[in-house]
């Protein structure tokens, strides 16, 4: 009982310290140069003036961003170590054999932005709406191909979503990253692809390939004249792309709430909110209860795409 007590004592006197009392390592699963590395570092840049303290940026890729995921697990639970978090922590659950698990060991802080996909197809193809190219994928089963920035990625599985809703059949190429999907695409060599409207944008905006449906439930502000999926027909479609952030398990709640509340009011600064615009992203804040809900929801839901899609890793 002593011992109990003791141990009560010290995670309270944790919570009492004066926050941050150091450094705040943000942790991005990865390369810099990414999108979610520009995330990081606008978002770390936005906390250590905010926080009066620094935030170091510390890129860890691999393993679908899972190392990341992985060592933030294994933190102090401080409020010292956060990580940025795409919606792939939702799917690796369903991928990958994981030393953690996606929810319980993590806090949920809150929702940085929604990164929508879009269906995009090369020039060549002859389709300028969903539905003529539903109607073209079906004369030709199996003949067109889909990138993806890797098997199990959000790029693959909203593909395989979209192929499971409108009875089509493509044939998926995966990459390493959206960068090289992205090149294969212009090139002619994939005829379709789900990209992030970030990887996307600067080639739509160029014609070098055509933007047919977001995937969201709502059209983009990057690509306001993009119909949804839903919208264009594909009833009951979904598919929501987004970014967090999160640190490990038991963090204090009242530091949750300090790094929560800091988001959502670097969320409501013109600035911040013009510069995601501009990058394909559409600023959306959180609470962390909602987040991980969120989270959890993804989790479910993926799994079941995996498995109807007989989804493995290579």
């Amino acid at each position: 009982m002593l011992g109990a007590s003791l141990g009560c004592g010290a995670a309270l006197a944790a919570a009492q310290v004066e926050y941050p009392s150091k450094p705040i390592r943000f942790l991005v699963g990865v390369v810099p140069g990414g999108a979610a590395d520009m995330l990081a570092r606008a978002v770390g840049q936005r906390l250590a003036e905010r926080l009066n303290t620094q935030v170091v940026v510390d890129n860890r890729p691999g393993a679908n961003q899972t190392i990341a995921a992985q060592l933030t697990a294994q933190a102090t639970p401080d409020g010292h170590t956060i990580l940025i978090v795409p919606s792939a922590h939702a799917i690796s659950p369903s991928i990958y054999r994981l030393n953690y698990d996606s929810v319980r060991d993590f806090s949920a802080i809150g929702m940085v932005a929604m990164v929508p996909n879009v269906l995009v197809v090369h020039p060549s193809i002859p389709a300028r709406s969903v539905k003529d190219f539903i109607t073209f994928a079906r004369t030709k089963p199996g003949e067109l191909n889909m990138g993806s920035s890797g098997t199990g990625s959000p790029s693959h599985l909203a593909g395989e979503l979209f192929q499971m809703f409108t009875q089509t059949r493509l044939t998926h190429v995966p990459f390493k990253g959206q960068g090289a999907a992205m090149v294969d695409l212009v090139a002619g060599r994939l005829q379709a692809g789900f990209p992030s409207i970030p990887a996307s944008l600067p080639h739509v905006k160029a014609g070098r390939m055509f933007a047919l449906g977001v995937t969201p439930r709502h059209r983009s502000s990057a690509m306001p004249d993009v119909p949804t999926l839903e919208e264009a027909g594909v009833a009951g479609y979904e598919v929501n792309g987004w970014y967090g952030v999160l640190g490990p398990a038991r963090i204090p709640k009242k530091i949750v709430a300090r790094l929560n509340g800091e988001i959502v009011r670097m969320l409501e600064d013109p600035a911040m909110r013009e510069m995601l615009t501009r990058a394909g992203a559409d600023p959306l804040s959180s609470s962390p209860e909602d987040f991980s809900r969120i989270i959890a929801a993804d989790i479910g839901k993926w799994a079941k795409v995996v498995k109807a899609a007989g989804v493995k890793v290579q």
